[in-house]
């Protein structure tokens, strides 16, 4: 099973998620989580308990999906894609504190510091396996400086490329990539 873990404020009908889904059929799902990181967290666990306990359970994540998904491939020792991931959301979204607008659906919700909070308490220091990992990075993202992910995951499985965007533009030419990483 692989579980596509979307960005802040996107959901399971993002871009990418429409591509994993399409490509993996069955093998994928990609749940639309809360923007409350302790419920979108706690719902990908229920989910990876659900599955682990009968076929392999394999995480791709976005932004800051691709944090949730470091803390969770270090917490149940998963193979993890990370895609242009954020690791220190607790300060790059810090920016986002008041009203923000969802991407898919334009409602809205309320971003406040006990949400910076409980991104803090999901930090994994240093990663115990790096090579479990995949690093899909861009060095355009007008988001995200990519040589943090890059210096943070050191000894991972990397993809670098020149230009590009947050959103990893030509993401569908990566997929024999990904099958290739976790099967």
């Amino acid at each position: 099973m692989i579980i596509y873990i979307h960005g802040f404020a996107s959901s399971g009908m993002g871009a990418k998620a429409q591509i994993i889904i399409n490509h993996f059929k069955k093998e994928a799902i990609a749940p639309s989580l809360s923007y409350i990181p302790d419920l979108a967290v706690d719902t990908l666990k229920q989910l990876i308990e659900r599955f682990i306990s009968y076929e392999p359970v394999h995480l791709i994540g976005s932004s800051l999906g691709g944090y949730y998904a470091i803390h969770l491939a270090e917490t149940y020792d998963l193979k993890a894609v990370l895609i242009n991931p954020s690791i220190k959301p607790y300060e790059t979204l810090s920016a986002y504190v008041g009203n923000v607008t969802h991407f898919h659906d334009l409602t809205t919700f309320e971003w406040s510091n006990r949400h910076i909070e409980m991104l803090k308490q999901l930090e994994i220091k240093r990663v115990a396996k790096p090579e479990r990992f995949l690093l899909m990075l861009q060095t355009g993202d007008e988001t995200l400086d990519y040589r943090v992910a890059k210096d943070k995951l050191q000894g991972a499985n990397m993809i670098i490329e020149k230009g590009g965007s947050h959103s990893f533009d030509g993401f569908e030419n990566h997929l024999k990539d990904i099958e290739q990483f976790f099967f």
